[in-house]
């Protein structure tokens, strides 16, 4: 075995060796303060509501934990276990040619890797979500919402697919920069497309009709200096108990969406704050620099895969014997996670930080009392920890704990 092969196999324990090691502070300090509400929330949550954040957390990082050493052995045996290897000369006998070859390898790939991921999916959904209470899923809307998932992949991702091994095959050794920008135009659309064509294929949207809501609603907008072409509400129910609120859609097409639940949950001046919030991400330009930074490291992913894709020995060492540009795809998805897993509490410390910025802004333009009033009920609804590890936190969170985020509100 060569040496890059063996510092790959030992990053890949490394990461996953991590993963579980914060798993396990993240379980045990969640279980040290089981029994004990922090002294802020003491009167606004009950010792029930504590224990079931409490247990309802660590089952889903008990859960995770098995996903993560599954993760760890896709990665393993679709690489230096020969499982592409293997996949890449089953195809080859049919004789056909890139781009189709390459499709038909990706496609199996994926396939394979969703059919390994599909049991802890269902074991989330129908054990876990549904133990605590959570889940509405019913198993026709699971297996719909599948369906869905796999239609859109195969009608989106299999052009897009086809179009960069073509260019990977045709287009010498620039490919890459056409390539990107094929995947930027993709991105874009669906995007645009998103609110109107794809989410209600999903979720029924229907517009706002509380007439006093949608009039603060409004009224916020015009403070905030903010258009958008409707507030709309979704039927989140129907999977669901949690609730959310999200913007979606670019330039002038951006909706404002609620889930039912949420509305359900919260009071109107609580409603205007959590809006506020959202609509500071789009204000302080959270949204565009995420958006440009997400742009720029799919530019850089595609111009080291430009350098990677035309040398024998990038395949050598990940268990690829012969070199094509759908292996070299393939390769970099597995490989890319692996390399970028410790840069990870870089990019959760940035978006903490953009959470506390628009926590900043909706106490300038509506209620910081009201917004704290109701994240309490957020947190509690959704049975979200108070007491997470702090090395845990800091690693994975990109939303300030519970403790530090009403604290800064309460003190504004």
């Amino acid at each position: 075995m060569h040496w890059p092969t063996t510092l790959f196999i030992a990053a890949v324990v490394a990461v996953t060796a991590v993963e579980l090691w914060l798993d396990a502070r993240q379980i045990a300090a969640i279980e040290a303060h089981r029994d004990r509400i922090p002294a802020p929330f003491a009167g606004r949550l009950s010792p029930e509501d504590h224990r079931k954040a409490a247990d309802y957390t660590v089952a889903k990082v008990r859960l995770s934990r098995i996903g993560t050493l599954i993760n760890a052995g896709v990665t393993l045996g679709l690489t230096v276990g020969g499982g592409i290897a293997a996949i890449d000369t089953l195809w080859r006998r049919t004789g056909w040619d890139e781009p189709w070859l390459g499709l038909a390898v990706i496609a199996t790939v994926a396939a394979a890797i969703g059919m390994v991921g599909l049991p802890l999916s269902l074991l989330r959904t129908f054990r876990v979500e549904a133990r605590f209470g959570f889940n509405r899923t019913t198993p026709k809307i699971f297996l719909a919402d599948l369906g869905k998932g796999i239609a859109l992949a195969a009608l989106i991702g299999g052009p897009l697919v086809l179009a960069i091994l073509t260019l990977m095959s045709r287009a010498g050794k620039w490919w890459w920069v056409a390539a990107f920008g094929c995947w930027l135009a993709v991105t874009l659309l669906i995007t645009w497309a998103w609110p109107a064509f794809i989410a209600p294929l999903f979720n029924r949207f229907s517009p706002l009709e509380d007439a006093s809501l949608k009039e603060r609603i409004e009224a916020l907008l015009a403070r905030c200096g903010f258009r958008s072409s409707g507030v709309f509400v979704i039927d989140g129910s129907r999977r669901s108990a949690h609730g959310n609120a999200y913007f979606t859609g670019i330039g002038r097409h951006k909706r404002i969406v609620f889930f039912d639940t949420l509305l359900e949950q919260l009071a109107a001046s609580e409603i205007e704050a959590v809006l506020a919030h959202e609509l500071g991400h789009f204000r302080l330009r959270h949204v565009r620099q995420r958006l440009l930074v997400s742009i720029a490291t799919m530019l850089a992913g595609f111009a080291l895969l430009g350098w990677l894709a035309g040398r024998p020995t990038f395949y050598r060492v990940l268990g690829v014997p012969t070199p094509s540009a759908h292996a070299a795809l393939i390769l970099f998805a597995l490989v890319g996670p692996v390399a970028l897993f410790f840069t990870t509490p870089l990019g959760s410390l940035w978006s903490r930080r953009h959470e506390f910025a628009a926590d900043r802004f909706a106490s300038q333009h509506a209620s910081a009392r009201d917004l704290a009033s109701a994240l309490v009920k957020l947190y509690r609804d959704n049975a979200s920890t108070l007491t997470p590890d702090p090395l845990y936190t800091a690693f994975y969170y990109s939303h300030p704990p519970a403790l530090e985020r009403i604290g800064r509100l309460t003190d504004a």
